[in-house]
Formats: structure tokens, C-alpha cells, sequence
């Protein structure tokens, strides 16, 4: 079964796969492990259902690659690797099954390329994107070329996924289907943990559990990097010192009981910054293009594993200066009519409430507004009233239709859940109705936020229109400024 889960140990030797088939190419998770098979040599083909410029892109490189899947496209692959997403009833998947060939899932594949490495895994409910962002910038800042693999493409990194002639390999581990079982860090960070993803685990308990199996992968000796601030985070520090007094911890955060310690954030005009502690009498400034405290949190992660690596803090600080986003992660998309819009990814409330937050930092004393998308039934029936809290921190909240993603329906959950506990303007609207809706509240120097894991971001251009049109404008400006989260898609 391809869960992602199937084969925990020792990840397979590259020199063991032959040549490798890739199903669902064109995904940024499994084009990253292709990108990095590809750039140590293994031969490679692939396909996915629609034809992208990733495909072109790996094509051009000596890829065999198929738009369509068919049971002969498979050639004379001898290893496949599929996201979770492929399942049983593809036709490449059924035809490697019936003829033996090996099959990994995506993180299998990653482990694989990781060989040979110093490996930082960057794991958490939330930020393991950003952290791991910020983790790959610092190192590149500082002269160590390393290999990464981020669930975005960054802006300063230009890809999603390199292979540096450095010794250390920067990942990101998601934890959304267990498959993050599947690497051998040496270094592991920890940004928080929360119940999420219980269509997977069914509990709270058991996602705080997957968590601590995570952090006993560490080798003696291994550093865990974990949040004081977050709960669950800081249980799993307290618990490796426990249970594992032969690693390494270290906590970050606002809390007087971090081993790094972040005092006086404040906004810096288009930047965020405070002053990190660690050690008796070191502290350095930390200065960083995207706004909010939780992206303090990830920078002070980055600096607490650069400083292991041996990156001078100086070097470390002005690393993460040169930060400036990931993709869908407060990401600017344009301004018009003096309105700024802004994307990001959050699908879970704490997330939602922090981009808030950040937007909130950037308006100052003009409005926030936010369309939000709810990601999965499952996610809605349980966090409905969290996501209402935190939708209620914006002047303003308009509500679409549960995105399906993966699930079928459950009766009774639908974004009214979220709308009936909404302290704040606005409310359920429908698709098309969503981007002229935005825009007639917004005002001159307010900031608009579409936020969610689905299709949400395809609305930011059409709020833009809706913004120029009534402005009287011929075109919404697209052209990125250099403000506060701007980042490359």
C-alpha cells in the first residue's frame, strides 16, 4: 500500500534503483526527488496527467516524460516513486505492482538522495515550510552550498529542490501521512505540534506520539531543535530528555526558559525584528523581510541549527536577512486601487491566526480583510469554532465552500459551521460572487489575505480585477515591491 508508511529503515541505495519511473511528475513534491535523482545520475522518466513546464524542464535535462498515464509508459523502469496520492486503479501503478518493480513512496525516494549527507529534517504541524526556507537561504548566505528539498519554490533559491556540493541536505519532513518515518536526520526541528491530520491518526495522542517516534530517529549525539513557545513542541524536548539524555536539545522562543531566546519584536518599517539571546552574554539582532512573530520563531530555529553547523552568528543573522518568502506564504500578488493582496497556504487555525496576525503588522491602522477556503470535511467539522476565532481577528472575513481535496462529504459539515462563529463583518459567499465581494470593502492602504490550502489562490488576480475595475484602472500592478513577505512564485 502507498501511505507512505509501508517501508520504514534503511532508505535504498541510489546504485540499487536502476532506472526510476516517476508517477505524478509535475507535483512539486515528487518533481524535487526527481530533480535530485536526476543531478546524481540515475536515469529517470515520469509522468504526470497534465503537461507542465516542470516536465519540459526535467525533459530538457534527458527525462523521458508522458502526459497521460499508460501501462506502457513504464518502459524499462526498474523503481517507481509515487506520492500518496496514487493509488490502486492507475494504470502505471497497477502495471509496476503486477510486474515486481520496487515502489516508494516520495519520501523514500528523498531519503535515498540524502545519502552520504549531514541531514536537517524540519518538521511541525505548521512553518516546516518557511523553517526549512529559511534553514536552506542562511546556508547558501553563508558559503555551504547545501542540498534542500522545501514544499515550495523560494524566492532566493529560485527552485524547490538543489543538490549543493556542500555536506548538508535541508528537508522538509511532513508529517501528514506518517512518511516523515522514512528519513535518518541528524538534525531534527520541531516547530510545533498539534492535532491535525486526524483523518490519518484518529487522535490527538496519536499525532504527539508519531512525533516522538520522529525525534527518536536522532543518532547519539543528534540535535532536536524544538519550540518552547508551542505545547506540544515543548513536551517533546521535555520528553527527549527524558528518554533520550544521549541527544542534544534545544528550545527557541519568546518563553524565559528557551535555550535561544527572542526579546522586543517590533515592525521595522517594511521588516521584523527582535534581539535573540543564547549563551551567557551572546545576542545578535535578527532583521527579516516577512512580518510576524511566528516567522521570528522560524528564523531563531534556522539560526539555532546554523550555529551546530558552525555558520558564524553574524553570517547566520544576515542569512535570514536575506529571506524574502516562500512561495503561497505570505506571498505578495499585486496592488490596485491602493489595496495590497496578499496569499498563504494556512489550512490549520493556528496558522490562519499568525497569517493574520502578519497582515495585521503589515496594515497598521487600515483594515484587514481576508477570503478564506476551509481545506477538508474532516478539518472543518473539527476545527470549525478555532477557525472562526481566528478569521475573527480580520475587519472582515468572507467564507468559501470546504475545499474537498481527498475526502467525500460528511453530512452536516459545511463552512456555515465556521460562519456561525465569525465576531467580525462578512461571511459565506459564493465563488462567484467571492472576488467582487472583497473588493467592495477594501479601501486605500488595507491589506486583503487569501488564505487556504486549495484553489483560494487562484482569487487574487480576480480580486486585483475586481479591486482596477472599480478603481477605474486599466490593470491591477502585479510587479513585485519590496515589501514586507514578498516572495517569487
Amino acid at each position: 500500500m502507498n501511505d507512505g508508511t509501508a517501508a520504514r529503515g534503511r532508505a535504498p541505495r541510489l546504485d540499487e534503483l536502476g532506472r526510476v519511473h516517476f508517477l505524478g511528475l509535475g507535483g512539486v513534491g515528487v518533481s524535487a526527488v526527481a530533480r535530485l535523482m536526476q543531478a546524481r545520475g540515475v536515469a529517470i522518466s515520469g509522468t504526470d496527467a497534465k503537461d507542465l513546464p516542470v516536465l519540459r524542464e526535467l525533459a530538457a535535462r534527458g527525462a523521458r516524460v508522458h502526459v497521460g498515464y499508460a501501462a506502457g509508459n513504464l518502459g524499462d523502469a526498474e523503481t517507481v516513486v509515487a506520492s500518496s496520492i496514487i493509488k490502486d486503479g492507475n494504470p502505471e501503478y497497477d502495471e509496476a505492482k503486477r510486474r515486481g518493480l520496487r515502489i516508494l513512496h516520495r519520501s523514500e525516494g528523498l531519503a535515498a538522495t540524502m545519502e552520504g549527507h549531514t541531514v536537517v529534517t524540519v518538521a511541525g504541524t505548521h512553518g516546516k515550510t518557511t523553517t526549512t526556507s529559511l534553514i536552506a537561504v542562511m546556508l547558501r548566505e553563508a558559503g555551504l552550498s547545501p542540498s534542500f528539498a522545501i514544499g515550495a519554490n523560494v524566492g532566493g533559491l529560485g527552485v524547490n529542490a538543489e543538490l549543493g556540493t556542500g555536506r548538508v541536505f535541508v528537508a522538509e519532513a511532513d508529517e501528514s501521512d506518517g512518511s516523515f518515518m522514512n528519513y535518518t536526520p541528524d538534525v531534527a526541528v520541531v516547530t510545533n505540534v498539534e492535532a491535525d491530520h486526524l483523518d490519518h491518526y484518529g487522535t490527538a495522542e496519536a499525532v504527539h506520539g508519531i512525533f516522538r517516534e520522529f525525534a527518536a530517529l536522532l543518532p547519539e549525539e543528534g540535535l532536536l531543535v524544538a519550540c518552547a513557545d508551542d505545547p506540544g513542541a515543548a513536551g517533546l524536548a521535555a520528553w527527549a530528555r527524558s528518554e533520550r539524555p544521549d541527544l542534544r536539545v534545544r528550545t527557541y522562543g519568546f518563553s524565559d526558559a528557551s535555550d535561544l531566546r527572542l526579546v522586543g519584536a517590533a515592525a521595522d518599517g517594511l521588516r521584523y525584528s527582535c534581539t535573540l539571546e543564547w549563551g551567557p552574554g551572546d545576542r545578535i539582532e535578527l532583521n527579516l523581510a516577512v512580518p510576524g512573530d511566528h516567522n521570528l520563531l522560524n528564523a531563531a530555529a534556522a539560526f539555532a541549527v546554523g550555529l551546530d553547523l558552525g555558520v558564524e552568528p553574524g553570517a547566520a543573522a544576515a542569512g535570514l536577512a536575506a529571506f524574502r518568502g516562500a512561495s503561497r506564504r505570505f506571498e505578495y500578488r499585486g496592488e490596485a486601487a491602493g489595496v495590497r493582496v496578499y496569499d498563504d497556504y494556512a489550512h490549520h487555525p493556528t496558522e490562519v491566526a499568525a497569517a493574520l496576525a502578519a497582515a495585521r503588522s503589515v496594515a497598521g491602522r487600515h483594515r484587514v480583510h481576508v477570503l478564506f477556503q476551509p481545506h477538508l470535511f474532516s478539518r472543518t467539522r473539527e476545527f470549525a469554532g478555532e477557525f472562526a476565532a481566528a478569521l475573527s481577528q480580520a475587519d472582515a472575513a468572507h467564507v468559501l465552500d470546504v475545499y474537498p481535496a481527498r475526502e467525500a462529504p460528511i453530512p452536516g459539515v459545511t463552512s456555515d459551521l465556521i460562519v456561525a462563529g465569525l465576531a467580525t463583518e462578512g461571511g459565506l459567499v459564493a465563488a462567484e460572487d467571492a472576488a467582487a465581494a472583497v473588493a467592495a470593502g477594501a479601501g486605500p492602504g488595507d491589506i486583503v489575505m487569501t488564505i487556504g490550502a486549495g484553489d483560494v489562490t487562484e482569487y487574487g488576480d480576480r480580486i486585483l480585477a475586481a479591486l482596477a475595475a472599480a478603481d477605474g484602472t486599466a490593470d491591477a500592478s502585479g510587479e513585485r515591491i519590496p515589501t514586507a513577505g514578498s516572495g517569487d512564485a
